[in-house]
């Protein structure tokens, strides 16, 4: 994989903590998966990106594989699982801020001298 993808990967503890978890895991009913990590790390950088099913980049694998995969696992509960199996400690890395609780000063949103108005939130 491309080094620029690879810092943002899923670390060997997260998976250590995942693989028991996810389907085709060795020992259950079914074709093994090998590529469950990839696959994971694929999703995120979609999820994490914002970018369209087709600018996956190849080094992740077929986007139309991965998609189909995606959805097969949002059917069958997978997501809903893994998210349960991880709640209870979460990794604070990939903590987010919404921009509309982050107020802007006046003069770098534009304002022309005592515009009040940007002290509030939408929300008032």
């Amino acid at each position: 994989m491309v080094a620029a993808h690879r810092r943002h990967d899923m670390s060997d503890r997260v998976w250590a903590r995942l693989e028991p978890h996810l389907p085709g895991a060795g020992g259950k009913v079914g074709r093994p998966a090998f590529d469950n990590r990839r696959f994971l790390d694929a999703v995120s950088w979609i999820l994490r990106t914002g970018a369209p099913w087709r600018d996956l980049p190849p080094d992740y694998g077929d986007w139309k594989n991965t998609h189909r995969r995606f959805c097969r696992w949002r059917d069958r509960g997978v997501w809903e699982k893994l998210f349960n199996e991880v709640i209870d400690e979460p990794d604070l890395e990939w903590l987010m801020l919404d921009a509309s609780h982050i107020k802007v000063h006046p003069h770098g949103a534009g304002a022309v001298g005592g515009n009040q108005e940007m002290a509030y939130t939408k929300g008032g």
